[in-house]
């Protein structure tokens, strides 16, 4: 069943994870796992993903500087279960994204993730202003619990 703009929502606030996609300047599409909280301001959805702790290969991450030269983002949220398919859904988010500064959001993702509490991001910080939702389920209603610290 398609989802609407609200149901992407809730499904999306008990996601854990999900995908970034930014298009590099090749433009092939480059794809990072991220952590992620959504914020509600007014009627916009800002979905914010920090550079944090975790090593990296590099300080000079392409994600970012792909949302620089491009943008248009997607993101992609989605829940699976081996033993049973009815469970399935998918949400991709798009927008426009920025690059902000350390700090940026912070609390949201320190509500969020237990794990940054003892050692928050110090990173810069992807925001993504919400333009179009768009998203399937299996079956009617949410299939994951929400997150209960969830700050949507």
């Amino acid at each position: 069943m398609r989802l609407d703009p609200e149901q992407c929502r809730r499904h999306v606030v008990g996601a854990r994870f999900a995908v970034l996609a930014t298009q590099g300047r090749d433009g092939a599409a480059d794809l990072v796992p991220i952590t992620f909280a959504l914020i509600r301001l007014g009627s916009t959805d800002l979905l914010v993903s920090a550079v944090d702790h975790k090593p990296k290969s590099t300080s000079q991450l392409a994600r970012l500087a792909n949302i620089q030269s491009r943008p248009l983002v997607t993101v992609l949220f989605d829940h699976r279960d081996d033993d049973d398919w009815s469970a399935l859904w998918w949400v991709r988010a798009r927008g426009p994204a920025t690059v902000r500064p350390p700090g940026f959001a912070l609390e949201a993702l320190v509500d969020r993730y237990p794990q940054y509490r003892s050692n928050p991001p110090h990173g810069q910080v992807v925001a993504v202003e919400i333009a179009t939702w768009q998203g399937w389920s299996a079956r009617d209603g949410l299939t994951t619990p929400g997150h209960p610290r969830g700050t949507a």
